[in-house]
């Protein structure tokens, strides 16, 4: 069982990428192999609309045909992957821009213009999300938030052959000194509160996403 994680935050070291090492924790503690990979470690553009993995017979069908440096873990999803965790924060009310240029570049390939739409990947694999975002429970619905978690879990799901799950950190603690910028409408001490009672919660729920994934047969 190979476990990877794929972190679409530009930080190495903070919300998502903890929660993303504490379900690699948890798939390691069930004997799985893992591995983390930062998207912006990485050079490479979003789906350009060649449309090569879509021609008939041809060397690329249903893979990407591009060549940069996200080509090689592309391969090894569809090669050597058993389960594959994405983590990305939310900017703006969606996932990071090289979160979303990923996803183009994993689901578009094998996906069938057919109806209903299918895929061709090769093989099935276990996949979840996991999202931290600044805004709390209530207000993450009142700003629609579920409809994208809700379209990415479909779009995994058919894609890979297994029901996608997602977990969502709200509320996160955003700079390690709320005194050094410019933030009006925050608490920094309820901010901090909730880093110390709830955020270790939500890594205890990372690590129980990475032991389920990993179990999995």
């Amino acid at each position: 069982m190979h476990v990877l994680a794929i972190n679409g935050s530009p930080r190495k070291k903070w919300n998502t990428a903890t929660l993303l090492t504490k379900a690699l924790d948890g798939a390691a503690g069930r004997g799985a192999t893992t591995e983390l990979v930062h998207l912006y470690d990485l050079a490479y553009k979003g789906c350009t609309s060649c449309f090569a993995c879509k021609m008939i017979d041809g060397p690329n069908n249903g893979r990407c045909a591009m060549q940069d440096e996200l080509r090689p873990v592309l391969e090894r999803i569809e090669t050597t992957v058993d389960a594959l965790i994405l983590g990305s924060p939310i900017y703006f009310g969606q996932m990071t821009g090289e979160m979303r240029s990923f996803l183009e570049r994993l689901l578009f390939p094998p996906l069938i213009y057919s109806q209903p739409p299918r895929s061709i990947f090769p093989r099935t694999i276990r996949t979840a999300v996991v999202y931290t975002m600044n805004v709390d429970e209530e207000r993450c619905a009142q700003m629609g938030y579920p409809a994208m978690f809700d379209a990415t879990e479909a779009a995994l799901s058919r894609a890979f052959g297994f029901e996608t799950e997602t977990l969502c950190s709200f509320d996160t603690y955003q700079f390690p000194d709320y005194g050094k910028v410019i933030m009006e409408y925050m608490d920094p001490a309820k901010k901090a509160a909730r880093r110390a009672e709830v955020f270790p919660e939500d890594c205890r729920r990372a690590f129980t996403l990475g032991e389920r994934l990993a179990a999995k047969d």
